[in-house]
């Protein structure tokens, strides 16, 4: 080697062992552990949201206490497992209802003997709109509710269409329960591909804990079926075996063991409502004026109902100054 290439080898820095913490310039800055930039705050939340969801899971499961039921005769029910109290039940007078006795003396015969602890079936209000078959619900329960042996011990629970797929988790809470119930569903129809009729069909028969010894369904449907026309018509048209595809769906409302029909009311029979209705408020009009009026009404409205006898004489009770202080379910 030069002496040249001896002094240049010199003057260079020896490069040994990289000294620990020594940071390169091509790093990004230093990770702090337990801080937000490493994840373990969003893990920990994550796992907090994880435990909250079991507890409120577990809560919704128990048996609800004593006290939320004493404290009124309706609720409604919330899918994440509360129970609101119905201060006032918006329904009808039971002798108000015209046009429906057969229906009426079946449901409270139903409704009595299940009250009482005796054997009693789920019940289908099925047919016509307007024709009292929500009235009929409340007005039984209240008129079963008021008797001496009954004396308040049951309630009327409504669900919501929507809110179907958490019925199991109602009758759990429902099942421990000394009181007796009637889960009311109005309007209770199935379109397209919704598959929450499963829910129910488990909780009417199936499921291998049954619906409570304490509870029945009482549920209301323009439809027969619970489904539509076109809806049945499609399984037909598109299933591999289309009796199947049709017995499945339609075996829902063999389920309730009480049909009951309602029909489009003749003349007389929405006549008799409007007197009904007209007498029990106190409402003041002649006899032919009041016919008179009352077919004009239904005439203009295509369609003669409880529910069109309660609107005419809303509008004749606002024209006569006469106020109306209770106000019928549909």
């Amino acid at each position: 080697m030069s002496k040249k290439t001896a002094k240049t080898a010199a003057r260079r820095p020896s490069r040994g062992p990289a000294r620990p913490g020594r940071r390169s310039a091509t790093k990004g800055p230093k990770v702090v552990p337990g801080t937000a930039s490493d994840g373990t705050s969003e893990r920990i939340a994550r796992a907090l949201e994880i435990i909250a969801e079991h507890l409120a899971a577990r809560a919704s499961d128990s048996p609800a206490p004593t006290e939320i039921f004493a404290a009124a005769d309706a609720f409604v029910w919330h899918p994440e497992g509360r129970l609101a109290p119905v201060p006032r039940v918006s329904r009808v007078d039971l002798v108000l209802l015209k046009g429906i006795d057969r229906m009426r003396d079946i449901l409270i015969e139903n409704t009595e003997r299940f009250a009482i602890g005796l054997p009693a079936n789920n019940a289908l209000l099925w047919g016509a709109r307007g024709m009292g078959k929500s009235s009929l619900v409340k007005a039984a329960h209240a008129a079963i509710n008021a008797r001496p042996g009954i004396a308040g011990r049951l309630k009327l629970i409504e669900i919501h269409r929507e809110d179907i797929e958490s019925l199991p988790t109602l009758m759990t809470q429902l099942r421990a329960s000394d009181f007796r119930f009637i889960v009311f569903c109005d309007d209770l129809s199935f379109d397209g591909n919704d598959a929450s009729y499963k829910s129910l069909k488990a909780v009417l028969e199936g499921g291998i804990e049954g619906r409570p010894d304490n509870v029945i369904l009482y549920a209301t449907s323009n439809r027969r079926h619970l489904l539509a026309r076109d809806m049945i018509e499609n399984e037909r048209s598109t299933a591999i075996n289309p009796g199947e595809a049709v017995e499945e769906k339609v075996s829902l409302s063999d389920r309730f063991g009480l049909w009951l029909g309602f029909h489009k009311c003749n003349q007389d029979e929405y006549l008799a409502m409007v007197r009904g209705y007209s007498s029990h408020f106190g409402i003041a009009v002649d006899e032919a004026e009041l016919e008179h009026e009352a077919l004009e009404w239904a005439t203009t409205r295509g369609s003669r109902s409880g529910r069109v006898a309660w609107q005419f004489v809303q509008d004749l009770a606002g024209r006569k100054g006469v106020r109306m202080t209770v106000r019928p379910g549909t």
